[in-house]
C-alpha cells in the first residue's frame, strides 16, 4: 500500500488496482485448535483429509433382501436365513439359494452382490419369492463411494458452513485448526455525530456508518470492538487511535479521509504509521485511506453513508477475509436487462443500487432504486444488488443489458 494519491493531483487509482494492493498487503493471523461444534463460520488453517472410508462398508440403499443375483437365474424363490440391520450386521455368509432380510444402511452380508427392494417380493414364512430380478451391484452403496480414506475433503482457507460441520463429524473428526478471529476496532469521528436515541442540536446528525459496518462484520469470523463516536479533539483522537492500535488487528474509522477536510485524523495517523490516502476511481466512495499502524492495519472510510458502505463492502471486507485466512473468490456477476435508465458520466466505476428480479422466463432484470446520491442510505436499504457500470461507460438505457452483482455482505 505504497501509493499516496494526494501527491498526484487529479489521479484516481483504478478499483482493481486498489483491491489488489489491499489484498497483497494482508498477512494472515495465527491459528488455533477448536472443537468442531465451535467451528461454524470459521476458516480452516489446515487441509482436511479423511481418516476413514465413507461409507465404511458396503451397505444397502433400501429396505429389502440381499442375495446373489445369479441365484435367480433358475429359481425365483430363495430361503431367508437371517437379518442385517443398521448397526447389527449378519455375521454369516450366504450360500446359494439363500437371502437375507436387510434394512437401509445395513452391511451387505458376505456372499451377497445385490439388494432387491421389498416391494418387488412376496414373503411366505421363510420363503421369499422375487417378482423382479436384479443385476449384480444393484441397490448397494459401496465402501468409500462418498469419500475414500486419505482423500482431500476440505482445503485450507475454506470458510466452514453447517454442512461442513456435519461432514467433519461423519469422518470422526472432533478438533480442527482454524485461523484466529481478527479483532476489528470500529469508530466514527465528528462533532456533528449523535448516537441514535439521543437529541439532535442544530447541525448534528445521527451516526449510522459505525452501525452499518459492525452489522456487516458480524457475518465474518471477527471480534468486534466498538469504540463509539470520537469527537474532533486532537488529544482524544490521539488517545483513541493509540488504544485501538494496542487492542485490534484492524482499526476501521469513518470520516476524515477526504482531501482538504479540516480535522486531525490524517495528521495523527501519518505520525503513528504508514498511511495512504487514495482517490479511487469508483462512485460512490472516491476517498479511501489505508495503511499500517505500529501493531495493526488501518482502514479509513468516507463519511457519506453510502460511500462508507460500498467501500467497506467492496474493499475492506475482502481485505479482512484475507487476514482471516479465507480464500477470496470472485463475486458472482449476472447479465440483466435494465428496466430503467441508469445515468452515468465516464471516469469512475459505479456501483449503483438496483432491485433485481427474474421474469417468467427466468431472465434477470433490474430496476433502479431511484436517486443515487452518496448520502441516500435508503437506496441501499431498498436494493438487493449493485448495478455495475464500467469506468468508461456513459450509462445504460432501459431495455439494454447491464451487469448486476447480488448483495452479499450488506444483505
Amino acid at each position: 500500500m505504497s501509493c499516496d494519491c494526494d501527491s498526484q493531483q487529479g489521479y484516481m487509482l483504478p478499483f482493481d488496482d486498489a483491491l489488489k494492493r489491499l489484498l497483497c498487503s494482508a498477512k494472515k493471523v495465527s491459528h488455533e485448535t477448536i472443537l468442531i461444534n465451535q467451528a461454524f463460520g470459521r476458516v480452516l488453517a489446515q487441509d482436511i483429509t479423511s481418516p476413514v472410508n465413507v461409507p465404511p462398508h458396503n451397505n444397502s440403499a433400501m429396505d429389502g433382501y440381499a442375495l446373489k443375483s445369479e441365484d435367480l437365474t433358475n429359481s425365483d424363490t430363495l430361503e431367508q436365513v437371517g437379518y442385517s440391520f443398521a448397526g447389527q450386521p449378519f455375521n454369516g455368509e450366504l450360500s446359494s439359494g439363500q437371502c437375507i432380510r436387510i434394512m437401509t444402511g445395513a452391511v451387505i452380508p458376505k456372499g451377497a452382490n445385490c439388494v432387491i427392494m421389498q416391494e418387488n417380493t412376496q414373503a411366505t414364512e421363510k420363503q421369499i419369492t422375487f417378482i423382479k430380478p436384479a443385476a449384480s451391484g444393484a441397490n448397494i452403496r459401496n465402501i468409500g463411494e462418498d469419500i475414500k480414506c486419505d482423500a482431500l475433503v476440505l482445503q485450507t482457507g475454506h470458510k466452514l458452513v453447517a454442512a461442513d460441520i456435519g461432514l467433519l463429524a461423519s469422518l470422526g473428526i472432533d478438533k480442527i485448526s482454524v485461523y484466529k478471529k481478527v479483532k476489528v476496532a470500529v469508530l466514527s469521528t465528528g462533532d456533528e455525530l449523535v448516537e441514535p436515541g439521543g437529541s439532535l442540536k442544530p447541525g448534528q446528525i445521527f451516526e449510522s456508518n459505525r452501525h452499518t459496518v459492525t452489522a456487516m462484520l458480524r457475518q465474518l469470523p471477527v471480534d468486534i470492538i466498538d469504540l463509539g463516536i470520537v469527537s474532533d479533539d486532537l488529544q482524544i483522537l490521539k488517545d483513541t487511535f493509540k488504544h485501538a492500535n494496542e487492542i485490534a488487528d484492524v482499526v476501521v474509522s469513518s470520516g476524515g479521509v477526504s482531501v482538504g477536510e479540516a480535522d486531525y485524523v490524517k495528521e495523527i495517523l501519518t505520525q503513528m504509521g504508514e498511511i495512504n490516502f487514495w482517490k479511487i476511481a469508483i462512485k460512490p466512495g472516491k476517498p479511501f485511506a489505508c495503511g499500517k499502524l505500529p501493531n495493526s492495519y488501518f482502514i479509513g472510510l468516507p463519511g457519506n453513508p453510502v460511500s462508507a458502505t460500498v467501500t467497506f463492502d467492496q474493499l475492506a471486507i475482502p481485505f479482512i477475509k484475507t487476514l482471516s485466512g479465507e480464500q477470496i473468490t470472485p463475486r458472482i456477476q449476472l447479465n440483466a436487462v435494465a428496466l430503467d435508465d441508469f445515468k452515468k458520466r465516464p471516469g469512475r466505476l459505479e456501483f449503483q443500487r438496483g432491485i433485481a428480479s427474474q421474469n417468467n422466463k427466468g431472465e434477470w432484470q433490474v430496476n433502479s432504486t431511484g436517486k443515487q446520491g452518496s448520502g441516500i442510505l435508503s437506496s441501499l436499504s431498498r436494493a438487493n444488488c449493485y448495478v455495475i457500470l464500467p469506468q468508461a461507460s456513459t450509462g445504460v438505457l432501459a431495455d439494454e443489458k447491464v451487469i448486476i452483482e447480488l448483495f452479499n455482505q450488506i444483505a
